[in-house]
């Protein structure tokens, strides 16, 4: 059976090397865990490390890490839904913002449960995904800053999560700015400016990060160490926390072309055929693992003698040429993720999950 390994001394050396940045300019951060998608034994690992903040978009998994330490400050990153706030004030102790009403129903159930609720107010710089416009923030927070049970504690943003926006000195200042703008004209502190995401780091390691920006939520870069700016592994730090391992369970010589009438295959997809390819053949390699854990595309095979040719739901297809290594059936083939890779598995109940040192 296909499974996914998590490296603990990787992930441990990542941490260890982001907690040192962010302490060297006085930054607070916390760990985004959506990537997990709330493995019990993982989470476990994040709080082995000493993570006293954990951010995620799915509220089971929020619960998950209060039961395992109820200490650790949990952050739901995403608007929450009308019928979900119930659940999420009970087991978030911040939640990122941005609509009136939403607030509003926040400070209800929070009296209801005897809770403070703790806000960040997103605002819009660009990328269009969630946010306030800018124009409207001294507004919107004229709204909320007296409501029970609410204390806004920052302003944040997201860039690059929809169309690709990615951060900037000037984007930052400007967010910094409304926070000095709010303070002075309400005569209210308000703690932090979380304008970081992974893909702020490479400002933060380049000495770019303008100094109001003091909170950082960091998911991808912890997991996989990458410079999201340049696409390469941070010096310092590991792209493999993640191994995937994967089965041969079929190994023969076949044409590398499809005989018979073509149509669509279950994907939509129609081969286009490449006539200089008739007649001859190759070994083709089926694993363990196919479109419903995985899409091939996120996946980087350790052994570059070999290429992925697609995948049904349940298996995938490899051409290996002529076979130098000698594969067999019952061998076990080692991937590379990229996230949304790891992501997809770590959302599939079909792949076991292992941890190592």
């Amino acid at each position: 059976m296909a499974y996914l390994n998590l490296k603990r001394s990787k992930l441990e050396a990542n941490f260890n090397y982001l907690k040192e940045r962010f302490q060297e300019q006085g930054i607070a951060w916390g760990v985004v865990s959506k990537l997990l998608c709330g493995n019990r034994s993982f989470l476990k690992e994040l709080v082995r490390l000493g993570v006293d903040e954990v951010h995620d978009s799915r509220i089971s998994n929020l619960a998950k890490l209060k039961e395992i330490n109820p200490d650790i400050q949990t952050v739901y990153i995403k608007p929450p839904s009308k019928r979900n706030i119930s659940k999420m004030v009970k087991y978030a102790d911040v939640s990122l913002n941005s609509e009136l009403n939403t607030i509003r129903w926040i400070s209800e159930e929070a009296q209801k449960q005897g809770k403070l609720h703790k806000i960040i107010i997103m605002v819009e710089t660009g990328d269009l995904r969630e946010g306030v416009m800018g124009d409207h923030l001294v507004d919107f927070y004229a709204s909320i800053f007296e409501l029970p049970n609410i204390e806004v504690i920052g302003l944040g943003t997201n860039l690059n999560c929809l169309n690709g926006v990615m951060p900037s000195a000037d984007k930052l200042i400007q967010l910094s700015l409304y926070k000095q703008i709010i303070e002075l004209k309400f005569n209210k502190s308000i703690p932090w400016v979380s304008a970081g995401t992974s893909v702020t780091i490479p400002l933060l390691l380049h000495q770019q990060l303008p100094k109001g920006v003091n909170h950082f939520r960091i998911g991808e870069t912890l997991f996989f160490g990458v410079d999201l700016f340049e696409e390469k592994t941070i010096e310092g730090m590991h792209h493999d926390v993640f191994e995937l391992y994967a089965e041969i369970i079929e190994m023969q010589e076949k044409p590398l072309l499809p005989t018979g009438t073509l149509a669509a295959n279950p994907q939509g997809e129609v081969l286009e055929i490449d006539e200089s390819l008739y007649g001859k053949s190759s070994f083709r390699a089926i694993l363990d693992i196919g479109l419903l854990d995985v899409d091939p595309k996120y996946l980087l095979p350790e052994d570059g003698n070999f290429e992925i040719l697609g995948a049904s739901s349940d298996m995938l297809i490899l051409n290996l040429g002529t076979n130098p290594k000698g594969y067999q059936v019952g061998d076990v083939l080692k991937f590379g993720l990229k996230y949304m890779g790891a992501l997809s598995i770590m959302n599939s109940s079909y792949v076991d999950k292992k941890i190592s040192e």
